[in-house]
C-alpha cells in the first residue's frame, strides 16, 4: 500500500541524533521490508516549547496551509492508501493527519501516541485536545509500551488499540561478542548530553560510581550535546583514568564500541524505552537501569540485566558491584540478553507484525 508518513516532533532527516528519529527511519524501513511504499509527505515540526499555547496558534495556520498543499497533490487520484503519524503527544500534536484522513476517506494510524491526563492541568489542554481527538477518530493506535497503551485506553472503550513490543536494526550485530578480558570491568553509557531526564541520569551515574572507588572499573561515554561541559563536571569528583569520553559516533561505531565492553550501564530517568538498551544487548552486554518508565519493556530485570528502584543510588551502585565482580553472571546475563534481542526484537519481526496490522485497516492490500 502507499503510505503518507508524518513525524510531527522530529522529522526522520531532522539532523540531531535522537531515539525519536531513529525508530521513525526504522519504521520507514519495516514498511518498505513488507513492500509497502512510504512517503513522508511533511517536514512541518508540530514541537511545542515551553509556552506552547501561544504557538499552538500559529501552528494550526502553518498546518491548514500544508494541508492544502498536500491536498491539491492528491487531487488528481493520487492519494495514499493510509496515513501513519509517528509520536503524536501533548508537545507535537499532529494538525494535519486528522482533517486529511477525513477529507479523502483513508484510515489514519498512529503509532506510539502518549496521553496523561495531567498534561490538561499543566497547561496543556489546548494540545491535547488535537491529540485526544486523534486518538479517538484513528483506525488503530499501536503502542510500544503498557504505560502508553494504559494512557490511550484512559480515552474511552472506543479507543482501538494494538502493541508491537520495541525493536532495532540488528543489521550492526552479527557478530558475536568476543572473549572477554580479566582487568577492569568496562562500562559503556550511550545517550546525548542535554537538559532534563539524560542529564538526571548522568547525574545518577555519577553518583553512583562514587561509591564503586574499590571497584576495578573503566567507563567509556559515548554522546554529546550542549551540555557536555556540565555532564563532565558531574564526574569531577572520579580519577580522570578511569573515564573516557568518546564523543559523538555513527550507528557501526557504537556497535563496535558496545561489543567491546561489558557492561551497559544507563540510569534512564523518564525513559519511554531505550533503543540504546537494545543494542547493548544485541551486543552481548547487559544493562544496569532503572526499573521506571518504558524500561521494563526492553530489559528483562533478572535474565538480560538488572533493574533497580527508582532513584534508588545505592541500590544501582550495587548492582553495578554486583555484576562487576560476578564475571559468570556478567556472561550468562550477557548471552541471554542477546538470544532476545535477536530471537524477539528484530526489525524484520517488527515488519511482519507491523504490516499484518495495517492489512487489516486496509485489507484489500493484504498479501
Amino acid at each position: 500500500m502507499r503510505i503518507a508518513f508524518y513525524a510531527p516532533l522530529k522529522p526522520p532527516g531532522h539532523p540531531v541524533p535522537s531515539g525519536d528519529r531513529q525508530m521513525a527511519r526504522m519504521l520507514i524501513k519495516a514498511l518498505a521490508l513488507e513492500g509497502h511504499s512510504v512517503e513522508v509527505v511533511s517536514h512541518l515540526r508540530a514541537f511545542l516549547a515551553d509556552n506552547g499555547e501561544a504557538r499552538l496558534t500559529n501552528l494550526r495556520e502553518e498546518a491548514q496551509a500544508e494541508a492544502e498543499r498536500l491536498a491539491a497533490c492528491w487531487a488528481d487520484g493520487a492519494k495514499p492508501d493510509l496515513w501513519l503519524t509517528y509520536h503524536p503527544y501533548y508537545r507535537a500534536p499532529d494538525l494535519l493527519g486528522p482533517p486529511l484522513a477525513t477529507r479523502f476517506g483513508i484510515p489514519y494510524v498512529t503509532i506510539e501516541a502518549s496521553y496523561a491526563e495531567k498534561r490538561d492541568r499543566d497547561g496543556w489542554a489546548g494540545a491535547q485536545r488535537f491529540l485526544k481527538s486523534a486518538v479517538e477518530r484513528s483506525a488503530l493506535n499501536i503502542c510500544f509500551t503498557r504505560r502508553d497503551r494504559d494512557g490511550l485506553a484512559m480515552l474511552g472503550p472506543a479507543v482501538r488499540l494494538a502493541s508491537i513490543p520495541p525493536f532495532i536494526d540488528v543489521a550492526n550485530f552479527s557478530l558475536p561478542p568476543p572473549g572477554r578480558h580479566g582487568g577492569p570491568i568496562r562500562l559503556v553509557a550511550v545517550a546525548m548530553m542535554r537538559k532534563g531526564d539524560k542529564f538526571d541520569s548522568y547525574r545518577m551515574l555519577a553518583a553512583a560510581l562514587e561509591r564503586l572507588n574499590d571497584v576495578d572499573w573503566h567507563l567509556k561515554v559515548i554522546g554529546d550535546g550542549p551540555l557536555r561541559a556540565q555532564v563532565q563536571s558531574l564526574f569531577q569528583n572520579l580519577s580522570a583514568s578511569r573515564l573516557s569520553w568518546a564523543g559523538e559516533r555513527g550507528p557501526d561505531r557504537i556497535a563496535a564500541e558496545l561489543r567491546d565492553a561489558d557492561l551497559y550501564c544507563w540510569p534512564g530517568c523518564g525513559e519511554a524505552y531505550g533503543l540504546a538498551y537494545l543494542e547493548a544487548q544485541a551486543a552481548g552486554i547487559p544493562v544496569v537501569a532503572q526499573k521506571i518508565a518504558g524500561v521494563p519493556e526492553v530489559v528483562r530485570d533478572g535474565e538480560t540485566g538488572i533493574l533497580t528502584p527508582a532513584g534508588d543510588i545505592a541500590a544501582y551502585a550495587g548492582a553495578i558491584g554486583t555484576l562487576s565482580a560476578d564475571r559468570s553472571k556478567l556472561r550468562r546475563l550477557g548471552d541471554e540478553a542477546r538470544r532476545f534481542v535477536l530471537g524477539e526484537r528484530t526489525l524484520e519481526i517488527a515488519a511482519q507484525r507491523l504490516s499484518a496490522l495495517l492489512a487489516d485497516i486496509v485489507p484489500s492490500h493484504a498479501s
